[in-house]
């Protein structure tokens, strides 16, 4: 990989979020020349899929108070469907349309994201906290990046997602913005943007004009507290970003027209260290 700065991109899968201009905004940067990598989600058309199929999903609350999905092997597949499927290629369509080259992948495919297999998962219920067994989830613990250099060297867009893969090779829900962290983390990226269906991390959720614009890097971790839901998971995925040399991480509004040209602009809220708060 050359030093040309990389700036890699996570758009989550919650309602409201705006996929035409997301992908019109990156199909932009890319074609004026900026090298990047697309992270993507899609857990509420997973759920509405999921519903359909008789199969709801279940969430479990970790004793630290982190929210996930309880995954086990029926619901992976639906997860797949989606996620590699209909999101995924919707993504790529988008970006091709734009003239740009995409390539869509999963973690599992050359074992983009690669991690332990935890098969079993500690869940809060009725106040007392009881072992799941069956999941099929992991933290990623390394990236594929010679097969993203590959495609980047050859001119493409990596679009990627979960799940990943074990490393005995088995197919593991991991979370995306922990993902697309130690994708940045891994390719030297200059910028995290995780853009979600709110305007970055609110002082009083969900009032919108309660938004916190800088974070300092240092206690990024303190302000687990404010954060509701998935924005608990931004945060961890942004404290391991910046701890692996991420020079910032933009938590961001997908909801809005050119969403990553805002994010990259500074507007939502700035994870970064003190001396670089300023930086363009």
């Amino acid at each position: 990989m050359t030093a040309r700065e990389i700036v890699v991109v996570k758009v989550g899968g919650a309602e409201g979020i705006d996929l035409d201009a997301v992908c019109a905004d990156v199909a932009a940067h890319w074609c004026a020349g900026k090298r990047m990598v697309l992270v993507h989600g899609g857990n509420a058309e997973t759920n509405r899929v999921a519903e359909a199929l008789g199969r709801p999903p279940r969430f479990v609350t970790s004793p630290s108070g982190y929210t996930s999905r309880y995954t086990d092997r029926a619901a992976l597949e639906i997860f797949e469907m989606v996620y590699c499927g209909k999101i995924n290629k919707g993504i790529v369509e988008r970006l091709q349309r734009r003239d740009v080259p995409a390539v869509g992948l999963s973690g599992l495919d050359g074992r983009l994201f690669e991690g332990a297999h935890k098969a079993t998962v500690r869940s809060v219920q009725d106040g007392k906290t009881v072992l799941l067994r069956g999941d099929h989830t992991g933290t990623v613990e390394r990236v594929n990046t010679h097969l993203l250099a590959l495609l980047m060297e050859g001119g493409y867009l990596p679009v990627l997602t979960p799940p990943g893969a074990s490393f005995e090779g088995v197919a593991v829900n991991v979370d995306g913005d922990r993902a697309a962290a130690a994708v940045a983390v891994a390719l030297g990226a200059s910028t995290l943007v995780l853009l979600s269906n709110v305007p970055g991390l609110l002082a009083d959720f969900p009032d919108e004009s309660s938004l916190i614009a800088h974070v300092d890097a240092a206690s990024v971790l303190e302000s687990l507290d404010l954060a509701q839901g998935r924005m608990k998971k931004k945060l961890l995925g942004a404290a391991e970003a910046v701890a692996g040399g991420v020079g910032r991480v933009v938590l961001g509004d997908a909801r809005i027209d050119a969403p990553v040209s805002a994010a990259l602009a500074g507007r939502g809220t700035v994870i970064s260290h003190e001396r670089t708060r300023r930086a363009p």
